[in-house]
């Protein structure tokens, strides 16, 4: 791996193989590094109904594999590997992968965000089978259910919300009894007649994994200590997402909470770098504008290298 590649991108979801389906197409060779999380939030997702071109849905892998295979067959090589390190004021830019260094001319960060989750063994074996990070992906699936949403921010109030238009009863767990969220959300929530709360709560084990679906969840008051059994048919982590791009820390802009700063849709603040996809957006958080920003980093790379005389 000591030749300079033209253009590495940081991510195998929908972004990175869809700025990699791009670049390969350009023959420029891209190389690929599928990160800590190969596929991103679409390989934690089962039914993708919202992606346009599958009128009967497709499960989340199987449209990532079908991407990859896309990328592979115009040149794209995908490999293994997390960027552990990145100088981005030499050039070419140097990257640390694992113990490898790698040298390209242009970057695409495709990193994503990854979901904050409760750590709950139970609640990680039944992701994709009734416990979500996203309610515009799965809320559908709990139409006329029981639901819960854990979270007191303005990402709660807003999964609540949404899932209003399909659940019965959204009942809304948080640890405290004060919320982050701004009042206009929180007043929102609170008007909403479907919309319970649960507050001083924390969740401590999901039900059922044996049966592979969410049954109920095994909740405790912090102020009490007091266990009881709250059935539910679905829990939705409100609590928000990290960027994954804390290797850039000094180097790029970010915002408060770490999402890459772009302007002109995918440009940092350095010639040659893009950002693409959840590391840099906050608000939409979908497949197909995640596809659609990599498709506009692979050509603004292609431009910047061809300005470049590459």
């Amino acid at each position: 791996m000591s030749d300079i590649r033209n253009v590495v991108i940081m991510g195998s979801g929908c972004s990175g193989l869809t700025a990699a389906i791009y670049a390969a197409r350009a023959n420029l060779k891209p190389l690929v590094l599928e990160g800590h999380e190969p596929g991103g939030q679409l390989s934690l997702t089962t039914l993708v109904e919202n992606f346009p071109g599958f009128p009967e849905g497709i499960q989340g892998p199987e449209l990532i594999e079908k991407m990859k295979k896309q990328a592979a067959r115009f040149g794209a090589e995908i490999r293994t590997g997390h960027v552990d390190k990145a100088d981005l004021s030499q050039r070419p830019f140097l990257l640390q992968v694992g113990r490898e260094e790698v040298r390209t001319r242009s970057l695409i960060i495709a990193s994503g965000a990854s979901a904050r989750w409760l750590g709950l063994p139970s609640e990680q074996a039944l992701i994709g089978h009734g416990v979500s990070s996203c309610a515009t992906c799965d809320g559908f699936f709990f139409s006329g259910q029981e639901i819960a949403v854990v979270g007191g921010g303005d990402s709660a109030m807003e999964e609540a919300l949404f899932l209003t238009r399909f659940a019965t009863k959204v009942t809304i767990i948080h640890r405290r009894s004060q919320f982050r969220a701004s009042k206009i959300m929180l007043d929102r929530a609170r008007a909403n007649p479907k919309i319970h709360f649960l507050l001083d709560t924390v969740v401590e084990e999901v039900h059922d994994v044996n049966s592979r679906e969410v049954t109920g969840l095994t909740v405790r008051n912090v102020k009490t200590g007091e266990k009881t059994l709250f059935p539910s048919r679905a829990l939705f982590l409100g609590i928000g997402h990290i960027p994954n791009a804390g290797m850039f820390k000094g180097q790029l802009e970010t915002d408060a909470d770490g999402y890459l700063k772009v302007h002109d849709f995918v440009h940092t603040g350095v010639p040659g770098v893009y950002a693409s996809g959840d590391v840099a957006d906050r608000r939409y958080r979908q497949a197909v504008t995640a596809a659609g920003t990599g498709c506009m980093a692979a050509l603004e790379v292609e431009k910047f290298l061809e300005e470049q005389g590459h």
